[in-house]
């Protein structure tokens, strides 16, 4: 009864889980989950719309690019979801006026 306890495994996160490591891509893939969230908090600043424009336009390509040689569905989640999140922000930043440097 006791190896039974012994070998619970616990769950770990992880952008690796093929066993290989992939520091590139996994920078790519933070990188563009974090500049996605943070066009999407720009966007909702009427202020800051050209800085939410640039960055969620360059947090989306870069999330294309990133889509491209990912190696893992870790890695292909997180990236989607911080290009939907650059989408989302550089989409309200430019309703606000996009990369007009008045306003």
């Amino acid at each position: 009864m006791d190896e039974a306890t012994k070998t619970q495994s616990h769950a770990r996160v992880t952008l690796n889980s093929d066993g290989q490591r992939h520091p590139m891509e996994n920078i790519l893939t933070i990188s563009v989950f974090v500049a996605g969230l943070l066009a999407f908090a720009i966007g909702f600043i009427v202020r800051l719309h050209f800085a939410g424009t640039l960055i969620g336009l360059l947090a989306f390509v870069i999330g294309l690019y990133a889509q491209l040689v990912s190696n893992t569905r870790e890695q292909r989640v997180l990236i989607m979801a911080g290009m939907i999140a650059a989408f989302v922000g550089a989409g309200l930043s430019i309703a606000h006026g996009g990369f007009s440097l008045h306003g």
